[in-house]
């Protein structure tokens, strides 16, 4: 694999910033550096915001926000190859992978454009009311003020791209803290959003130490919102720690797949084989919990091992590869314990484990609901199946965890998939495909442990603005 010479500087005020002090980047693959980036911290952060509450004393009209927006998205498709190598990269993502990982973030940008240009309040209804006759009101939104965004390694590009753009949108300065390990996306779409004529202030990117940046953020009250995508332990600490801000989490799942006595078994099989593995499992709804009406179960084994087995695992700069490595040897050492748990505790592995230099996509059959790799988040290659009695059982089972993100249910009945709808208690419920499926206009976001928002430009937008009502006498 041949590294990308990139040496990054922090992006504050408009301007790169050299620290003196620096982060290598490394492929998780290879681990080569791949690049390296300016190391910031308390006072960079300080700084940053600074900035932004200047540029908050400048407004950007709607009009001008949109015509950013979109020529980020014009330059992201520019430049798309680069994006996405720069994702695979570092991140270790399959390249196939990392190219819809950067078309995704035109999208998000674009979404983000329209909701720019439409961004209003609502007529009240005065006169519905007797004290309300001879009086128009109406609401406008504001921006709520500066924003501190937080983001995580496994979409490097279009998670930060659903932090940026819907800020943008809705007139608010950001100063990001991108994930240490993947920083060097971040900075591109800074260099881009620049480029595209985002004046000073209205975007700062600091990578650096998460207590340094995170405590800045948190303490700071020019800081309005957090926006966090991370582990549920760090997101709802923040939430404690800033009770006067709004937090906006997006946090983690254990997503289950309920597959009913009449789905097409072949179809899904395939379906669940290419969507749980995808950048090896590191997605906050990839699939790790299948749960197949008994009938079905052993058709199903059969048609789906076969699938997974055929997954290339290898270099993700390789075309053809469809699994690649996990972030960190950490993450490896915790994911091979957590299978050998679940074996020694009579489960089965069908298929998978650790294998020469990368962990291997992994089917484990009769797993009990206690165990880590089912009732926990595995952010890795590891899907678990399990036979069930009914429907009603299963949505019993998926819905036996904290988490509460996004499940889904295979079925050629109407009435089976509006029961999963109802009873599957999860911020999002996908029918006849793999609930690892977003796509970025779409509202997204968990309940229960999983989170406290929805994003989607649509919606990240309202979130980061505040509504103040205008009333006048006629």
């Amino acid at each position: 694999m041949a590294a990308i010479a990139t040496e990054r500087k922090l992006f504050i005020d408009g301007e790169w910033v050299d620290t003196g002090d620096w982060i290598d980047v490394r492929s998780p693959y290879s681990g080569e550096v791949v690049g390296r980036v300016a190391r910031g911290g308390a006072e960079e952060t300080r700084r940053a915001l600074d900035a932004a509450d200047r540029a908050l004393q400048s407004p950007l009209p709607a009009h001008k926000r949109a015509e950013i927006l979109v020529k980020v998205a014009g330059l992201i498709g520019r430049r798309h190859e680069e994006v996405a190598r720069t994702i695979s990269e570092e991140a270790g993502k399959p390249i196939k992978t990392a190219r819809v990982e950067a078309s995704r973030a035109m999208s998000t940008y674009t979404f983000a454009a329209v909701e720019a240009r439409k961004l209003a309040g609502e007529l009240v209804p005065m006169e519905a009311a007797q004290a309300g006759e001879g009086k128009l009101a109406f609401t406008v939104r504001r921006p709520i003020g500066i924003v501190g965004a937080i983001s995580p390694f496994n979409f490097p590009c279009n998670l930060v791209a659903h932090k940026l753009a819907p800020a943008l949108a809705a007139g608010c300065p950001v100063v990001l803290k991108p994930a240490s390990q993947t920083p060097l996306s971040a900075l591109l779409l800074a260099e881009l959003e620049s480029e595209a004529g985002l004046p000073p202030g209205w975007l700062s990117v600091i990578v650096g130490r998460a207590s340094e940046i995170g405590d800045v953020l948190v303490e700071d009250d020019r800081v309005k919102l957090i926006t966090f995508t991370g582990s549920g332990d760090v997101g709802w600490g923040l939430q404690e720690r800033a009770p006067r801000k709004r937090v906006k989490l997006e946090l983690g799942n254990s997503t289950p797949v309920v597959v009913a006595a009449d789905a097409d078994v072949d179809a899904t099989a395939a379906k669940l084989a290419a969507n749980a593995f995808a950048f090896a499992g590191q997605s906050c709804i990839s699939v790790q919990r299948i749960y197949v009406e008994r009938p079905s179960f052993d058709a199903f084994l059969a048609s789906f091992v076969p699938k997974v087995e055929a997954l290339k695992v290898g270099d993700p700069a390789d075309d053809d590869t469809d699994v690649g490595p996990v972030i960190d040897e950490d993450a490896r050492t915790r994911i091979t314990e957590w299978i050998a748990e679940a074996e020694q505790s009579g489960a089965r592995v069908l298929t998978g484990g650790d294998g020469a230099g990368l962990l291997r996509p992994t089917v484990i059959a009769d797993v009990s609901d206690d165990q880590k790799v089912s009732c926990e988040e595995v952010f890795g290659p590891v899907v678990v199946v399990n036979p069930v009695d009914s429907v009603d059982e299963a949505i019993e089972r998926a819905n036996g965890t904290r988490f509460g993100l996004q499940a889904g249910i295979f079925t050629s009945s109407l009435d089976t998939a509006l029961k999963a709808a109802e009873g599957l208690d999860f911020g999002g419920v996908i029918v006849n495909e793999a609930p690892t499926f977003r796509s970025d206009q779409m509202p997204y976001g968990g309940v229960k442990a999983s989170g406290n928002t929805k994003e989607g430009p649509a919606w990240s937008v309202r979130e980061m603005t505040e509504e103040r009502l205008v009333v006048i006498q006629r």
